[in-house]
C-alpha cells in the first residue's frame, strides 16, 4: 500500500523533527550479551580509559542541538571523572538491576527513566525514606555512575527510542520516512496487532479499546507517557485507525476513544505499557556504545514490568 502522506499545511504545524520530539519526549534477570564490534569499527583504535563524562559528551555531541541547559538528563549518582570500566544500559536503574551490575563488575548505569521515583530524581522529600536510602547507599558503596539518558535520545533524529522498538517489531519498513511515529501496513485487524506486539515485546497483557477484528491500516505509534492531551491532539491531526502507544491517564485518552467511537470513528486504541514501549530504546542504546566505544564491556539488562497481571 502507498505510504500517506501529511498535506504541505500539514506538514508546516508538524514538522519531521518536532512531532517525533514532542509525542515522544513528554512520553531483570536477563542479561543481553555484548557481540563483537563490526569491521567498521576496527578502523580506529579505541581509546583506552573512557571518564563517565567523556561517554556523556561522546552521545551529547550525536544530538542536534547539543547540551541542553533544562534537562532531566543528569547524573543521579556517582561522579562525573569515575574511569568506566563496564556499562549497563536499562529502562530503569532498579534495585535489582544495580545488583546486576555490581555481579558484572561494571561501574556505569545509563538509564532512560528515573531513578528516584519522580521525573526531576528530587530527593529532598525522601530523605528519610528507608528504600531511597538503601539504593543510594548501595550505589555509593560500589561505586556506580547513573546517568538518565531521556531527553537526549528522544532528540535524535531520528528518535532513538522509536527507532529501537519499530526495529524490534519490524515495523520501520512501514515508517513514513518525514515523519516516524505513523506507519502505514496492509489492512490488519487490530487484534493481530496486538499479538505481534506481545510476541515480539514480551508482554503479558495488552489494554485496549475497540473492536478486536477491526482492519488498522494507518498506524499512529507514542510510546511512553506522551499525556493525554498529545495523544489526543495528535490522534485528530493524523486521523490514524489506531493509535498504539506505552503509558494512558485512564481517564482521559481512553475515554476520548470511547467517545470517538461512539460518534461513528473509525478508531482504537492498544496501551503496550510504559517500559514494554520503550525498553528497546535502551537495546538502541547498547548497539551505539557497541559501535563507538568497542574497547568496553557493555550489556543491556531488561527491567521488565514492574506490574503482574492476574
Amino acid at each position: 500500500m502507498k505510504p500517506v502522506k501529511l498535506s504541505a499545511g500539514e506538514q508546516s504545524g508538524y514538522t519531521r523533527r518536532k512531532f517525533i520530539y514532542d509525542v515522544s519526549a513528554i512520553s531483570a534477570g536477563l542479561v543481553l550479551a555484548t557481540p563483537l564490534a563490526s569491521s567498521a569499527t576496527q578502523l580506529f583504535k579505541p581509546q583506552e580509559q573512557y571518564t563517565v563524562q567523556q561517554v556523556m559528551d561522546l552521545f551529547i555531541k550525536d544530538v542536534p542541538g547539543g547540551a541542553l541547559k533544562d534537562t532531566v538528563d543528569t547524573l543521579k549518582a556517582g561522579s562525573p571523572d569515575t574511569i568506566v570500566k563496564g556499562i549497563v544500559t536499562t529502562m530503569f536503574a532498579t534495585i535489582a538491576v544495580i545488583r546486576n551490575v555490581i555481579d558484572l563488575g561494571a561501574n556505569f548505569i545509563i538509564a532512560h527513566e528515573p531513578t528516584f521515583y519522580n521525573h526531576t530524581d528530587e530527593t529532598d522529600w525522601l530523605k528519610n525514606d528507608k528504600v531511597y536510602q538503601f539504593k543510594r547507599e548501595l550505589l555509593d558503596k560500589h561505586g556506580i555512575a547513573v546517568w538518565r539518558n531521556h531527553d537526549y535520545i528522544h532528540r535524535l533524529v531520528p528518535d532513538g527510542v522509536t527507532i529501537g522498538v519499530m526495529d524490534k517489531l519490524g515495523w520501520r519498513k512501514y515508517a513514513d520516512k518525514d515523519t516516524i511515529n505513523i506507519l502505514t501496513m496492509p489492512p490488519t485487524p487490530l487484534k493481530e496487532l496486538i499479538r505481534h506486539a506481545k510476541s515480539k515485546l514480551i508482554i503479558d497483557k495488552v489494554r485496549y479499546v475497540g473492536d478486536p477484528d477491526q482492519k488498522c491500516s494507518r498506524i499512529l505509534f507514542i510510546p511512553g507517557a506522551a499525556g493525554g492531551q498529545r495523544q489526543i491532539q495528535a490522534i485528530e491531526h493524523v486521523k490514524p485507525d489506531v493509535l498504539i502507544c506505552g503509558e494512558i491517564q485512564e481517564w482521559e485518552t481512553a475515554e476520548y476513544v470511547r467517545d470517538a467511537l461512539a460518534k461513528g470513528d473509525n478508531i482504537s486504541l492498544a496501551v503496550l505499557g510504559h517500559i514494554a514501549s520503550e525498553e528497546a530504546g535502551s537495546e538502541f542504546m547498547l548497539n551505539w556504545l557497541k559501535e563507538k566505544l568497542p574497547g568496553i564491556k557493555t550489556t543491556h539488562v531488561p527491567t521488565a514490568n514492574s506490574l503482574s497481571f492476574l
